[in-house]
């Protein structure tokens, strides 16, 4: 069984609020910056872009509830929510190939920086829920049964 420190359950739950706050902004306050990411490669049609909004908003509450309240296997929703977090990556390469100004990210310098912070957040959900251990003790298990 993967267990976790209490410090990893401090930065799981910060995690968590955050995502829930998110997923409220998503469906609230900030939907029309949000509409603004969806890649045009992905759709054109403003209505459509607002359900991948709205679908990624009530998402990530849903990760972020299970963040806090460690529903099912912790490591799991640790993958769940970093390959989210990989999913939702090309909004923020189109918010900086197309210098779109949205959520106070009004240069280019700002957007790019902005990209970077995404492998923060993957291994934020990986680190805090024991889904790092839990590959590190599979592929010690991988080995040892080869």
């Amino acid at each position: 069984m993967i267990r976790t420190t209490r410090i990893q359950d401090v930065f799981r739950i910060v995690l968590g609020v955050g995502m829930i706050y998110t997923g409220l902004a998503h469906l609230t306050f900030a939907r029309n910056e949000y509409i603004a990411q969806v890649p045009t490669w992905i759709t054109q049609d403003p209505s459509f872009a607002d359900i991948i909004i709205l679908f990624s908003g009530v998402i990530e509450i849903i990760l972020g509830l299970i963040m806090i309240f460690k529903i099912g296997s912790r490591y799991k929703a640790g993958i769940a929510l970093g390959v989210f977090f990989i999913i939702i990556f090309p909004g923020n390469i189109n918010q900086y190939v197309n210098h779109i100004s949205a959520f106070g990210l009004d240069t280019d310098l700002k957007r790019l920086i902005r990209l970077f912070f995404q492998p923060v957040l993957i291994i934020w959900a990986l680190w805090t829920t024991g889904a790092l251990q839990y590959f590190k003790e599979k592929e010690h298990d991988d080995h040892k049964h080869h």
